[in-house]
């Protein structure tokens, strides 16, 4: 027997119709030059529907592609929602990846139409020849050398109607396209559904989650060409936030403190080294960032003490998350707030750096190589396999499909997990050293280095080694104008951990390599590594 109750489709209209009707007069910030760009929610209501009867025009109907390759931005923003509202697939293409990456997400998304941010131009132009199905490219000023042929932007909604209907959509259309970043192979796409990424913003918005409400000011320093934007775009226009973007200048420490101080930010979000480098600008540099409630981080491990310094010196909750591309991204958070007040301030920090549990609407399970789920002892490590309806089931062009057990999305991270249910990640497996037949965390060594006053930066890979199969070398960034050892560092670490975890060497590097979305690349470590000469 089913329940006598109503159904209606869970889509992004829903989302865009809310904001238009209940909250018109919320703000959509954009940093543009020395300037700003400001519009309320009632105009990007009217922009969005006139932007997607253009559309229309140019022939993008249902299950048609439209790629984005561009920097966050009130476009952007629009984009996110006239694309996916007329029945179209938003394709958000990486402008960070290497060019031969690129041009081969974009080839294999087919996008019918491209829109391109004005200072990406010169990259966009080889990778545009590489895209068959590519009939029209949009840019803000309209054409350039690189692009003579590009529409100016504004024309779109300005020909468009204002009285554009939305047509009926299923929650399970696809709305969304998003490549894996490539840190682990060729980038794979992830293809989102209305429903996945409604429920998705749901839940950033419960209290015990981001809380997000109409009376939040939210900066995502997250690109949103990367995995939904960790699901802000989204969320906070469910909630009727304001939104504030800082555009091409990305997470530059002074303009993200400007913004904060000028606009009254209270959520941000980003990778931990945007934060380890706004904390340093803040110790030179003097903000007002006490608007600021939450910083939301993760996508690699975050450092205790970067969490009590934002806490002690600041009154600012900084938020370990944890997931993937694959899972929208969000999956587990770390220990709520009023827990961790009850903690010794020694294991409060350390508690609220954990992955964390599962947020509502996902369940995870750590299981060995067997497939058995290891005990909560916080000491047995295994593979970390999700579930949940914003977790993907494939992949675009099934490269092999999403690793499934038993229904069960195989992440690729090992974790260990407490009596509480909360996880601890302590690497990739790929990551992971495995020296003389026992296994040995990067993740724990890289967050225990970063808590030296003298470390700005921390990364600790597997080398080959004749005897122990691997042995961990740390690779490390000091802060500017300190000095420490490797003798010194090793000390420091020799404390917390066994004798034979401490890494064989310390190599000192200028900055390290990065990904494309700011986690540290080990892969380019590892190579440069093995490149180095003798006694280098």
């Amino acid at each position: 027997m089913h329940g006598l109750m109503q159904h209606e489709q869970l889509t992004l209209t829903g989302i865009l119709e809310r904001a238009e009707r209940i909250h018109p007069q919320q703000r959509i910030v954009t940093r543009v030059g020395d300037g700003m760009h400001t519009e309320s929610y009632g105009e990007f209501d009217e922009r969005v529907r006139r932007l997607a009867s253009s559309l229309r025009a140019l022939g993008v109907g249902p299950g048609d592609r439209v790629a984005t390759f561009a920097w966050n931005s009130w476009r952007h923003l629009e984009l996110y929602f006239a694309v996916p509202c007329l029945g179209a697939v938003l394709h958000t293409v990486n402008p960070r990846l290497h060019l031969d990456q690129v041009s081969s997400i974009a080839g294999r998304g087919g996008a019918r139409v491209a829109f391109v941010d004005g200072s990406l131009a010169s990259l966009f132009a080889p990778v545009a020849a590489q895209i068959p199905s590519l009939q029209t490219v949009v840019m803000a000023d309209g054409a350039s050398d690189a692009l003579p042929s590009a529409r100016a932007h504004e024309a779109l909604p300005a020909e468009g109607s204002a009285e554009m209907i939305w047509p009926e959509l299923d929650e399970r259309d696809a709305c969304l396209l998003c490549y894996t970043s490539g840190t682990t192979g060729r980038p794979k796409g992830v293809l989102y559904s209305h429903r996945a990424l409604v429920l998705h913003a749901l839940m950033n918005n419960l209290a015990e989650v981001l809380g997000l409400t109409a009376q939040d000011v939210v900066l995502p320093l997250v690109p949103m060409f990367h995995a939904n934007g960790w699901g802000l775009p989204h969320a906070a226009t469910l909630a009727g936030a304001t939104h504030v973007f800082s555009g091409r200048f990305g997470a530059d420490p002074h303009v993200l403190g400007e913004l904060i101080e000028s606009e009254g930010v209270t959520v941000a979000a980003g990778v931990p080294t945007v934060w380890i480098d706004f904390l340093h600008h803040l110790d030179e540099h003097a903000h007002d960032v006490s608007s600021l409630r939450l910083i939301k981080t993760g996508g690699s491990a975050v450092p205790p003490s970067l969490i009590e310094a934002f806490g002690t010196r600041y009154g600012v909750r900084v938020l370990q998350g944890w997931g993937m591309t694959e899972t929208s991204p969000l999956a587990a958070l770390a220990i709520a707030p009023h827990e961790a007040a009850a903690l010794p301030e020694d294991a409060r920090w350390a508690a609220m750096a954990r992955a964390g549990r599962p947020v509502p609407g996902i369940r995870i399970r750590i299981v060995d190589e067997q497939g058995a789920e290891v005990p909560a002892d916080d000491a047995t490590m295994g593979e970390v396999q999700v579930r949940g309806n914003w977790v993907a089931s494939g992949y675009v062009e099934d490269e092999d499909g999403v690793p499934l057990a038993d229904g069960w999305l195989r992440t690729g991270d090992v974790a260990t997990v407490d009596a509480a249910g909360s996880m601890r990640i302590t690497d990739r497996t790929k990551d992971l050293v495995k020296s003389g037949g026992e296994w040995i965390s990067s993740v724990d060594l890289e967050s225990a280095l970063m808590d030296h006053p003298a470390v700005r930066e921390a990364a600790v890979v597997g080398v080959p080694d004749e005897r122990w199969q691997e042995r961990p070398i740390a690779c490390v960034v000091l802060r500017t104008g300190t000095t420490a050892g490797a003798e010194e560092l090793i000390a420091f670490l020799a404390p917390r951990f066994l004798r034979w975890w401490l890494p064989d060497e310390v190599v000192f590097f200028p900055e390290l390599p990065k990904t494309s979305v700011g986690k540290f690349d080990k892969r380019a470590l590892r190579e440069r590594l093995r490149e180095r000469s003798p006694g280098e």
